[in-house]
């Protein structure tokens, strides 16, 4: 875990099985408060196993969840949001019948009345986070009027809104080009840097993951194979056999 201050997120022993079969076993990690950790592994690894358990849209077969020293283990989604962990998934699922603004409105309503007081400022307002991602021009327009992209800028915007202590975002950039990649790259230390969000991200793009990320988990045929900084990650042998492979 990183140095910069206490854990976050928890979880002890995390397992979970399908049809007798594991997914995901025994998986023991920590985020800390405003940390940035990346979560890699290949196709089938269980990554989105992982965070499907975290955000509580599966129930774990063994292990626990703590977020902020309290047990979110058996906690419905919409429970798990009100505590402040928010999900970004690949595919947009906006509402299409509401502009981008009222879009983003939407995600304040899971935040709760607790958290709406606790977090409340300029910073959590759905125009400062459309200018933040770039749509601010945009808020008053449908879904049709958005690109793919901007849909995806939009499903990111909604889940800040919620005034989230930790961000889950699941391959959330795929399909970038190398420059939208660098602007999303900088998008994620700018969120973490001025809202004060710790995030969890999974993506294949080697060189985001290890510019971005202070630490990196692996994962591996449901197993935590390495956990440490890109560089340490990098180099471990476990991790290029599964994985990264070696340069030729």
């Amino acid at each position: 875990m990183s140095p910069r201050t206490e854990a976050l997120l928890e979880t002890e022993g995390l397992t979970r099985y399908f049809g007798g079969l594991p997914a995901l076993q025994e998986v023991t990690f920590a985020v800390a408060r405003g940390e940035i950790l990346g979560l890699i592994g290949p196709n089938g690894a269980g990554k989105s196993t992982l965070l499907n358990l975290v955000s509580g849209l599966f129930r774990p077969s063994r292990g626990r969840v703590l977020f902020q020293g309290r047990d979110l283990t058996g906690l419905r989604p919409h429970e798990i949001a009100r505590r402040g962990i928010a999900r970004v998934l690949q595919t947009p699922r906006s509402f299409p019948s509401m502009s981008v603004r009222e879009n983003v409105a939407v995600g304040a309503l899971f935040a709760g009345r607790e958290r709406a007081r606790a977090r409340a400022s300029g910073r959590d307002d759905p125009e400062f986070l459309l200018e933040l991602l770039g749509l601010l021009d945009k808020k008053d327009l449908p879904l049709a009027g958005l690109t793919l992209q901007e849909k995806r800028m939009l499903e990111l915007a909604r889940a800040l809104a919620a005034r989230p202590d930790l961000l889950l975002l699941d391959e959330a950039m795929s399909g970038l080009n190398p420059a939208e990649m660098e602007r999303a790259m900088s998008l994620i230390r700018r969120i973490r840097d001025e809202l004060g969000v710790a995030i969890i991200w999974v993506e294949h793009v080697m060189k985001a993951i290890m510019g971005v990320a202070e630490r990196v988990l692996v994962l591996n045929f449901g197993q935590a194979i390495a956990v440490g900084t890109p560089a340490e990650v990098a180099r471990d042998q476990a991790v290029i056999d599964a994985y990264l492979g070696r340069a030729e």
